[in-house]
């Protein structure tokens, strides 16, 4: 049952993430809430399938013409360079705290995406 649920959990965020909603939004709430996982091993989780699903993203969209060359060092650093920075941050902190860092994280963009809609 254990193995069902990780694969439909894994499913339903990909096609979130396909749909331009971040798989992860509902991939970590997911696997803490219903599957009982640590905080800390949902995020790495998320982050190795937000990988693919960037790598084969990036793939598709250069080949359809979309991606621009130009400057995109000024965009990778910093994405690099803060990633690494958040990973090893994220490392040293307790389950608790990152828990609680999503959670606030969650309620500030349901906040902005309600402004957006009735702003509509």
């Amino acid at each position: 049952m254990i193995i069902f649920l990780n694969i439909l959990f894994g499913v339903i965020a990909g096609v979130f993430s396909g749909l331009g909603m971040g798989g992860g939004t509902l991939l970590i709430p997911l696997l803490t809430i219903f599957l009982g996982y640590e905080q800390k091993l949902c995020q790495g989780i998320n982050l190795i399938s937000f990988l693919v699903m960037a790598l084969i993203s990036l793939i598709i969209h250069h080949k359809n013409g979309y991606l621009c060359m130009k400057n995109i060092f000024y965009i990778i650093l910093p994405g690099v360079v803060f990633s690494a920075g958040g990973a090893l941050l994220a490392g040293f902190l307790p389950s608790n705290v990152l828990r609680i860092g999503f959670g606030v994280f969650l309620c500030i963009l349901s906040i902005f995406e309600f402004y957006k809609a009735v702003k509509k």
